[in-house]
């Protein structure tokens, strides 16, 4: 067996409506209502679903609680840019551009919490910006 890539990942979260909308906001992701009401947030070609605390879905996490999530998502966009959109949308950065040690290689990346205080890392491959 061969993992191929991540399709989706869950954070459990306080308020549904407040992360929709931190995430629309600082990162541009798309709200998805699926199922039975649920919530995602989607990206590319995968998604953050979204569960309640107190409300979460079953199978889930041994003990799921907000903000205990940190995760990484790549993008093409230049550094200097993603800093300036952060900042333009009111998301205070925990740590600024600064390199780190990627799935692939050295990637350059910046920091900050969403409404859970969940870590956030945006980063770039430096062969894969887009010019």
């Amino acid at each position: 067996m061969e993992i191929d890539r991540i399709d989706h990942f869950v954070l459990t979260v306080r308020d549904i409506d407040a992360t929709c909308a931190f995430y629309e906001r600082a990162l541009g992701m798309k709200r998805e209502t699926f199922g039975e009401g649920r919530t995602a947030l989607k990206f590319g070609r995968q998604k953050i679903n979204l569960h309640a605390s107190g409300w979460e879905l079953q199978p889930n996490a041994r003990r799921p609680h907000p903000g205990s999530g940190d995760f990484c998502l790549i993008t093409r966009t230049p550094m200097a840019d993603v800093v300036a959109h952060l900042q333009a949308a009111g998301v205070e950065i925990e740590l600024m551009p600064s390199q780190r040690t990627g799935a692939t290689g050295p990637i350059n990346s910046v920091y900050f919490r969403d409404p859970d205080e969940n870590l956030v890392e945006i980063s770039n491959y430096a062969d894969e910006i887009d010019a």
